[in-house]
């Protein structure tokens, strides 16, 4: 019966049809893309802080939309100084933004490069590697990627985006995440539900502990300059601070498959080396393995949050000289948000490994 009930679930999730949430567009704009046929001009200058920068006036080629076929001028040497501007060659494939002007005249702005060939090409060799390596589980892994991929895009963003609570949707999607992900890799048995289990309880008090210090530190969730531009976006009202939170539940999901089924793996092992040993023997020896590989991850979540904020660490360290000390850096909502998710996330995954072990050696036989 439980069966039934999970296949049901996951099923609904995943094939939850997507809601497309059409924006007001007009004619008057379109991005398409194009190659670069001909660099007619460049010119590279130096800015006040000494770093160099380039401008460049492009012929190019559409390749598809309205303007497949047709050339196009893109007149980048002027004054407006773009910091993160690329430098073309012919030949490039780009992704070009087509606007009319107030005067009627076509304005073109090369967004990027078109780079997704290399990320299919990298994602072949991905997959290739997996099954190399992982035969049947590697197989079995890529499944749960698959449906990990479609539960976030088919399920959490519309329901988000439609204004549901951000924090309840990502803790449903996250447990239908690992739960499709144990039970895929792992079949479906005793052990994958104790697992699963496990999930739920991690889960509920990385919820608990996050609202709580979120709603005491009066974090906003406008940390990101990212999130400034879901502003008025879908068909209701979406909470930043619950989007904050579920944000934390999500990088959290990453880490707690590992740690649960190693863990349950190191209860089995323990006992099939040796049957003798008492249910107070076997939980000493596996929360010893947990605290090893509890050290490990937590690091691991760490230096993930630290390597995607290091351009902001690095700001605020060269602003140290305008007295801005470690207190106020701290302060800062940008800074608080990644100890709180760092925290909050590493404190989660720490209850995971003695619940997890408790389950496995009192119910797992």
């Amino acid at each position: 019966m439980f069966k039934k009930y999970f296949l049901f679930f996951l099923l609904f999730f995943t094939f939850l049809p997507l809601h497309v949430f059409a924006q007001n567009t007009t004619a008057t704009t379109e991005t398409f893309e194009a190659e670069v046929l001909i660099i007619k001009n460049e010119r590279e200058f130096t800015r006040e802080d000494g770093s160099k920068g380039f401008q460049q006036n492009i012929s190019l080629k559409g390749l598809t939309g309205s303007w497949k076929d047709k050339k196009v001028d893109y007149n980048g040497i002027g004054n407006l100084d773009v910091v993160n501007q690329n430098v073309y060659k012919v030949g490039d494939r780009v992704v070009l933004n087509w606007n009319q002007g107030l005067n009627g005249e076509d304005q073109f702005y090369i967004m990027d490069f078109v780079r997704r060939g290399y990320l299919y090409l990298l994602a072949i060799l991905f997959v290739i590697l997996i099954i190399a390596v992982g035969r049947t589980k590697g197989l079995r892994s890529l499944l749960s990627l698959i449906i990990s991929f479609f539960v976030i895009i088919k399920f959490i963003i519309p329901a988000i985006i439609s204004g549901s609570s951000p924090l309840i949707v990502a803790l449903l999607g996250s447990i239908v995440i690992l739960g499709s992900i144990i039970y895929i890799t792992d079949g479906f048995n005793k052990r994958t539900h104790i697992s699963l289990l496990s999930v739920v309880i991690s889960l509920t008090l990385t919820f608990i502990l996050s609202w709580i210090f979120v709603y005491f530190t009066r974090l906003t969730g406008f940390s990101s300059e990212d999130t400034t531009f879901l502003v008025g976006i879908g068909t209701g009202i979406v909470d930043f601070k619950g989007l904050l939170l579920a944000g934390i539940l999500i990088g959290t999901v990453g880490v707690l498959d590992d740690a649960i089924l190693g863990q349950v793996e190191a209860v089995e092992q323990i006992r099939a080396v040796n049957s003798s040993l008492s249910k107070k023997e076997i939980l000493k020896s596996a929360n010893k393995i947990g605290r090893t590989h509890l050290g490990a991850i937590v690091n691991t979540l760490f230096l993930t949050y630290a390597g995607a904020s290091l351009p902001l660490l690095i700001l605020f360290t060269v602003n140290q000289d305008i007295g801005l000390g470690v207190a106020q850096i701290i302060n800062n909502e940008a800074i608080a948000t990644e100890i709180i998710r760092t925290l909050a996330g590493s404190i989660g995954l720490a209850l995971a490994f003695p619940v997890t072990t408790w389950l496995a050696v009192y119910f797992l036989e």
